[in-house]
């Protein structure tokens, strides 16, 4: 499924999907040093992160511009919770990972990247503790309903579809 180039390099397009706190972005990095590819995380092409406030979405035009700029590239690892805007994405990749974790991780980790960026530990966008919170109301939301969503649009593409429910799962691919 990886597509051979002349110097013997096998050239890869990786699609990883799954809500806040999933470990999107984690294993993509890990995958991205793996393989050495590209990394791409949508929030910065979603999000306008130049803007002093947070929440401020990138104009539709550029966004998409920026995303088929990407889509070009021979190889490329892409992350993201978002679907609708992206299904080219899915199309092009060569495999698609869905990270479908537990409540009790997801939640977990939300908090604890908006200790580490109040502390200083990480960098990130502007959050405040009402927006921390919202985030874990849309990500219960996004799991109960939207997965759903997703499940159907990835029906197509099955047979590049790997369901990722634990960590465990996660480090036996990057082991691999």
């Amino acid at each position: 499924c990886f597509h051979q180039h002349r110097k013997g390099k096998f050239e890869m397009k990786i699609r990883i999907i799954g809500c806040s706190g999933s470990g999107k972005t984690y294993f993509a990095k890990r995958l991205s040093q793996k393989y050495n590819i590209p990394n791409y995380d949508l929030d910065d092409i979603q999000w306008d992160n130049s803007q002093n406030s947070y929440g401020v979405k990138m104009p539709v035009e550029k966004r998409n511009q920026m995303l088929n700029d990407i889509l070009q590239q021979p190889e490329w690892i892409i992350d993201g919770v978002y679907y609708a805007w992206v299904q080219r994405s899915f199309e092009e990749a060569d495999m698609i990972y869905v990270l479908n974790m537990p409540k009790y991780l997801y939640s977990f980790r939300i908090i604890k990247r908006f200790i580490n960026r109040k502390i200083g530990l990480e960098n990130g966008k502007k959050e405040t503790l009402k927006s921390v919170y919202n985030l874990l109301k849309w990500t219960d939301t996004f799991q109960k309903t939207n997965m759903k969503d997703i499940i159907k649009i990835l029906e197509p593409h099955k047979n590049k579809v790997v369901f990722i429910k634990k960590k465990a799962e996660m480090y036996r691919i990057l082991a691999d």
